[in-house]
C-alpha cells in the first residue's frame, strides 16, 4: 500500500430537526391543547485513532463525510429521534487542522482516541413547549439548528521513539532491517526509501521501541529541495535522533559534509529540532581500517565540534549494532522514568561521549 500522510476532506455533521407544530385532537376533546414535539439532535463526526491502519491513502477516494441529521418531530409529544454519530478512522499519529481558520483541532496519539471535528445541530423545538397560562394555543416552534460544516487536513506524523537521520545511502534502510521487523528497500543507489518505514526494536520482555528510517536528506530539504520537508515533520514527535554517516562514502561527500548538512536542514525547518537529542553513528566501518576510523572521527569531531555520543558500526555486517540498541533502550528508559528515577544521574545521565569505537571483539579491519 502506498504511504500517504496528508489528505484534506469535507466534514458536515447532521442537522438538528425541526420542531413540530400540533394540537391534540380526540373525540370529546374538543379544545386539546398543543403537543407538538421537539426534534432530534444532528449527528456529531468523531476522527477515531485506529493501530491497524497506517497511511491516509483511503481519503483519496473518499474525501465528504455527512453524519445523520435528526428526525423531525411529531404531534402527540413525540420527539424525532437524534442522528447517528458517525466515526471515521485513521492512524494514530494523525493531526487535524481547520483549512479555513488555520486551527489547531487537535492530535489523535492512542489506539482508540477520539476527537469531535464536527458539531451536530441542536434540535428545534414543538410547540408544545411554548404553552403558557397566557399563549394556550402557541403556534410556534423553531427549526433545528445546522450542523458544523468543515473543511480539515489529516496530517500524519509518524510516532517513533528513535529516528534515523542521513544523506541518502548513509545506511539507515540496512540499519533498520537488521534491528527490526521493517523490511524496507536496500540498493546502492539514492533515495531507495521514498516513504517513511517503522520498525520495531525487540530486545526483550517488556523492552522495546520504535524506529522511523526517515527518507534521505539532501542539502536544501528544508526549502523544498530532494524530498522536501515533507518528511522532516516525521522526526518532530521523536525522542532521539541518529544521525548515520558513512565512514567511506563514494559520492564525493566527507563525514563532515554530511553531517553539517542534516544540522543545517534541521535547524532551517525547525529551530527547536536543533535542542532534540542527537547520537552520531558512524557506519561501514567494515570498508575502513582501524587506523583510518580512528582518523576519521577524531576529524570529524573536532571539525564540528560534537559533543554528544558516538558510535562506529557497520549495519550490512550486523557489527556494533546490539550495542547501540542496547544503549538506545537504556537512554529512553532513563528519559521515560518517573521523575524520582530521572534525578538519579545513575539512571538519567547520557551515554558517554565517543564510546563503542570498536563495537565488537570480532570485528577485523580490512586492508590492514
Amino acid at each position: 500500500m502506498k504511504f500517504i500522510d496528508e489528505a484534506v476532506i469535507d466534514v458536515h455533521a447532521g442537522n438538528g430537526g425541526r420542531g413540530c407544530v400540533s394540537f391534540r385532537r380526540e373525540k370529546y376533546i374538543p379544545r386539546g391543547g398543543p403537543d407538538g414535539g421537539d426534534g432530534g439532535d444532528g449527528g456529531n463526526i468523531y476522527l477515531k485513532a485506529d493501530l491497524n491502519i497506517n497511511t491516509l491513502v483511503d481519503f483519496r477516494m473518499q474525501r465528504s463525510f455527512r453524519a445523520e441529521s435528526g428526525e423531525n418531530g411529531r404531534g402527540r409529544n413525540r420527539t424525532g429521534s437524534s442522528g447517528v454519530d458517525l466515526f471515521i478512522p485513521v492512524p494514530v499519529g494523525t493531526r487535524v487542522k481547520d483549512i479555513e481558520s488555520g486551527e489547531l483541532i487537535g492530535e489523535l496519539l492512542t489506539h482508540d482516541q477520539t476527537l469531535l471535528v464536527a458539531k451536530g445541530g441542536f434540535h428545534g423545538i414543538g410547540n408544545a413547549r411554548y404553552k403558557s397560562s397566557t399563549n394556550r394555543a402557541p403556534r410556534q416552534y423553531s427549526p433545528g439548528t445546522s450542523g458544523d460544516q468543515r473543511k480539515l487536513h489529516l496530517e500524519l506524523l509518524l510516532l517513533a521513539n528513535v529516528g534515523l537521520l542521513g544523506l541518502p545511502n548513509a545506511g539507515k534502510s540496512s540499519l533498520i532491517r537488521q534491528v527490526s521487523n521493517a523490511r524496507p528497500k536496500v540498493a546502492d543507489y539514492p533515495f531507495t526509501t521514498l516513504h517513511p518505514k517503522l520498525g520495531l526494536v525487540r530486545l526483550g520482555q517488556d523492552r522495546s521501541f520504535v524506529l522511523a528510517d526517515i527518507p534521505g536528506i539532501i542539502s536544501g530539504a528544508a526549502a523544498g529541495a530532494g524530498l522536501g520537508i515533507q518528511f522532516l515533520k516525521h522526526i518532530t514527535r521523536t525522542q532521539l535522533l541518529l544521525h548515520v554517516i558513512d565512514v567511506a562514502p563514494v559520492d564525493g561527500n566527507t563525514p563532515e559534509i554530511a553531517l553539517t548538512t542534516i544540522e543545517q536542514e534541521l535547524a532551517s525547518y525547525d529551530a527547536e529540532l536543533s535542542t532534540k537529542e542527537r547520537w552520531l553513528v558512524l557506519n561501514k566501518i567494515d570498508l575502513v581500517t582501524a587506523v583510518e576510523l580512528e582518523n576519521i572521527q577524531a576529524e570529524l569531531i573536532a571539525k564540528t565540534k560534537w559533543t554528544g555520543p558516538v558510535f562506529a558500526i557497520s549495519a550490512q555486517s550486523n557489527l556494533g549494532t546490539s550495542e547501540l540498541m542496547q544503549a538506545l533502550m537504556q537512554r529512553l528508559e532513563a528519559i521515560n522514568a518517573p521523575v524520582s528515577m530521572a534525578t538519579d544521574p545513575t539512571i538519567a545521565g547520557e551515554p558517554e561521549p565517543n564510546i563503542a569505537l570498536y563495537p565488537s571483539s570480532a570485528w577485523q579491519p580490512v586492508n590492514e
